[in-house]
């Protein structure tokens, strides 16, 4: 059977999807890879989370980075894989979108923010690490572009910080949990655009894939996780998923 077909049996048999997305479905999108041969972790180190709480220094240094990709991620558009898994929820198909990604897409391409479980946090916030408190971003970045110096919380004057998870900083729990929760409940994993190779997030898909779910691979280049998929597909998300999800809503309509 041709990879195309084989890929829309599975979906035809897909009541509750689980969709894991990493950052090669978001680089169509305008926004870097960090992983990849290309990657942003190629180009410059990460600032890590106790050197954020430590250094006055390294928290300049993260809202300096911040500040460089801030209107890419801002004017970034969604593309044709974030628009083909929130046809797959109208569908009523989708258990949930879970994703590595920081950029919000999959909102702005149509997934409800029900469905949606971000790991990694959301660049669409700005949160104070000692009261949580969130705040929108452009104003922020624009603080910090006049005064370049860690912009602070007006209510309990704690640091502030995009509301994502930096390296070395523990996920959260509640949402790591709904995650699992949501991927136990899957009957078919559809894994977009990553490389599996981040824990704990990577072991999210394994849950249903142990469970007995098939799991679909779509990424250009290996993955940690080729092993054990159902059907791998090297090549690009949005020329394999946007066709057979198509195909699919025509055979519902």
């Amino acid at each position: 059977m041709p990879v195309g077909e084989e890929l829309l049996a599975l979906l035809r048999g897909g009541q509750r999807i689980l969709v894991f997305t990493g950052a090669g479905i978001s680089t169509g999108s305008g926004i870097p890879d960090y992983r990849g041969p290309q990657g942003l972790w190629k180009k410059r180190q990460p600032v890590y989370f106790d050197e954020f709480m430590s250094s006055e220094e390294k928290r300049v240094e993260y809202w300096t980075y911040k500040l460089e990709g801030w209107r890419s991620f801002r004017d970034a558009a969604p593309n044709d894989t974030h628009r083909a898994i929130a046809a797959l929820e109208r569908l009523g198909r989708i258990q949930a979108v879970v994703t590595q990604n920081i950029d919000g897409l999959h909102q702005a391409g149509g997934s409800s923010d029900a469905k949606v479980v971000e790991v990694h946090g959301t660049n669409r916030a700005v949160e104070c690490v000692k009261c949580d408190r969130r705040l929108p971003p452009d104003p922020v970045h624009e603080w910090f572009a006049e005064h370049r110096r860690t912009p602070v919380c007006e209510v309990c004057g704690g640091w502030l910080k995009s509301a994502t998870i930096s390296f070395g900083q523990p996920l959260r729990p509640e949402v790591m949990r709904r995650a699992m929760q949501e991927a136990a409940q899957a009957d078919l994993v559809l894994a977009l655009g990553s490389t599996l190779s981040v824990y704990p997030a990577a072991g999210i898909p394994l849950v249903a894939a142990k469970a007995g779910a098939p799991y679909v691979i779509v990424n250009q280049g290996e993955t940690e996780h080729d092993g054990v998929a159902t059907l791998r597909i090297d090549g690009d998300v949005a020329e394999t998923i946007g066709p057979a999800v198509r195909r699919l809503a025509e055979e519902s309509s």
